[in-house]
C-alpha cells in the first residue's frame, strides 16, 4: 500500500507587513477579513451600529465611505463612540475626487482613521491628479497612516488605458484588448506605488488592490501583481453580485489566488438583498479562509444532505440550531473558550454513513431515519459515548455540544466537571 500524502494549502508568499491600526496585513499574517458600510456615515447613530454588527461578525478592519465634510466630521465621533463600546475596529476611510480636501479640512478625521484608501482613476484629474495624490501621500506621512492604493476598472485612469492601446496596436503581434486592459490596471498600482514610495511613504505603510468584476479577470490581475511586486494585497471581486451568484464568484476567484499564496486580506463584496444582512459577506469571506484551511473562526457542523433515508427534518433543524447557536455565541465564546473555534461537530441523519462521519468529528450524533429504531448513539471523541432515546433527542444533544465546549475549552473547577459529567452518565 502506497503511503497517503498530507496536502498543505500553499505557504503565503511573502509580503511587506503592514500594520492597520494593530492588524496586521501582509508580512505572513493570518489573512485579514474585512468588509465595508453601506450607511451615510454622516449618520452616526447607523454607522455606528453597522460598524459593531460587522466587527461582531468577526471583521477586522471595517472600510466607511467619506465623500463630503458631513462624513468626515462625523468619524471620529465615530471612532470615539466603538470605543466607548469597546470595539477597537479599525476604520478605513474611503476617498474618491476630494480626498485631499477633506483631509486637509478634518484634521481630526485624518488622525481617527487607521487607513486612508485612494483610487488613482478618480483622485484626481490631468494636471491635478498627480498634485492631488501627492498631497494624500503627504497626509498619511503627517499621520503616520498606511494607505491601500485601490484600483478599480470601473474607473480606471484612461489616459494610461488610451496610452498602453495606441503602443499595443503598432506591436507585430498585438496583445487582445483584455490583456492590454490587466496591464493597465497593474501598471495604475504600481506606477502609483512607486510614486508614493518617491514622495516618502515607506513600503510598509502601502497596501495595493486591483478590483475587477469576473473571475478570471482577477485571477489575471492578481497573479501579475504578485509576480511584479512584494507589496502587501487586498483581494476582492468587485460588484460580486447578489446571493449565491456573489457568493460563487467570489469563492471561485479568491479560493484560486488564495491557495497560489496570493493575497493578505480580503472583502467579499456582496450586494444585499433590500434590507438585508450586511454581516453576511463578512461569514461568506470567513469560510472562504476556514474551508481552504487557511484560519479557523467558527466551529464546523458536518450534517449529510438528506435523501430518501431521511425523510423527516429533525437532522437538518437540529443542525441549523446547533450552527446558528455556534455562529451567535463566537463573540462571547472567543473570550470564554479559547480554540473553541476548532471543534467540529456532526449532525448525521441515518445510519449508513452517520456513525462513521460522528466519529471523525469531535462529538457528533447519528439520528434515526425512515424505519430505524428511534435511538441516536452520539460519538465523543472518536467513542461511542451513549445512546440517546425519547423526544428530547436534539435539545439533549445541545446541551451535550455545550457541555463538551465547557470540558475541553473552559477553565471550570473539578467540582464543576464533576456535576456536568453525572449528568452525562444519567443521560445514557
Amino acid at each position: 500500500m502506497s503511503t497517503p500524502i498530507e496536502y498543505d494549502p500553499k505557504p503565503r508568499k511573502a509580503t511587506v507587513a503592514v500594520d492597520v491600526g494593530g492588524v496586521i496585513v501582509g508580512g505572513g499574517a493570518p489573512v485579514v477579513v474585512q468588509s465595508m458600510t453601506n450607511t451615510d456615515t454622516a449618520d452616526i447613530d447607523a454607522t455606528v451600529a453597522q460598524v459593531a454588527s460587522l466587527y461582531k461578525a468577526g471583521s477586522e478592519i471595517v472600510r466607511i465611505t467619506v465623500d463630503r465634510d458631513e462624513s468626515a466630521a462625523a468619524v471620529p465621533k465615530i471612532r470615539e463612540r466603538l470605543l466607548r463600546l469597546g470595539m477597537d475596529v479599525p476604520l478605513v476611510g474611503d476617498f474618491h475626487y476630494i480626498g485631499h480636501k477633506l483631509l486637509a479640512d478634518h484634521p481630526a478625521c485624518a488622525e481617527a482613521l487607521a487607513k486612508y484608501r485612494i483610487n488613482p482613476g478618480n483622485v484626481g484629474f490631468k494636471d491635478k491628479k498627480d498634485k492631488q495624490f501627492a498631497d494624500i501621500i503627504e497626509m498619511a506621512i503627517r499621520y503616520d497612516k498606511p494607505v491601500r492604493i485601490g484600483v478599480n476598472w470601473g474607473s480606471l485612469d484612461q489616459d494610461l488605458l488610451t496610452t498602453l492601446m495606441d503602443r499595443n496596436a503598432l506591436e507585430g503581434s498585438p496583445l487582445s484588448a483584455r490583456q492590454v486592459m490587466h496591464e493597465a490596471i497593474v501598471q495604475s498600482a504600481l506606477i502609483s506605488a512607486e510614486l508614493a514610495e518617491s514622495i516618502g511613504l515607506a513600503r510598509n505603510r502601502i497596501i495595493l488592490s486591483a478590483k475587477v468584476s469576473q473571475v478570471q479577470d482577477l485571477i489575471a490581475v492578481y497573479s501579475m501583481l504578485a509576480q511584479r511586486s512584494n507589496h502587501a494585497l487586498h483581494l476582492g471581486l468587485t460588484e460580486a453580485g447578489m446571493g449565491s451568484k456573489g457568493i460563487v464568484a467570489s469563492s471561485a476567484a479568491m479560493g484560486y489566488v488564495l491557495q497560489h499564496g496570493i493575497g493578505d486580506t480580503i472583502r467579499v463584496s456582496l450586494t444585499p438583498e433590500p434590507n438585508g444582512d450586511r454581516t453576511r459577506e463578512v461569514q461568506v469571506a470567513q469560510e472562504i479562509l476556514q474551508v481552504m484551511g487557511f484560519r479557523q473562526f467558527v466551529p464546523v457542523v458536518a450534517a449529510c444532505p438528506g435523501c430518501g433515508r431521511t425523510t423527516s427534518t429533525v437532522f437538518q433543524e437540529l443542525a441549523q440550531r446547533i450552527q446558528d447557536d455556534l455562529r451567535k455565541n463566537m463573540p462571547v465564546w472567543r473570550e470564554k473558550y479559547p480554540g473553541v473555534e476548532a471543534l467540529n461537530v456532526a449532525v448525521m441523519g441515518c445510519i449508513v454513513n452517520g456513525p462513521g462521519e460522528s466519529k471523525h468529528a469531535d462529538i457528533g450524533i447519528s439520528l434515526p431515519g425512515t424505519g430505524e429504531t428511534p435511538a441516536a448513539p452520539v460519538f465523543i471523541d472518536g467513542k461511542k459515548a451513549m445512546t440517546l432515546r425519547g423526544p428530547d433527542i436534539a435539545a439533549d444533544f445541545e446541551k451535550l455540544v455545550i457541555d463538551y465546549i465547557e470540558q475541553r475549552f473552559g477553565q471550570r473547577s473539578a467540582a464543576e466537571k464533576g456535576i456536568r459529567s453525572r449528568y452525562c452518565r444519567n443521560l445514557w
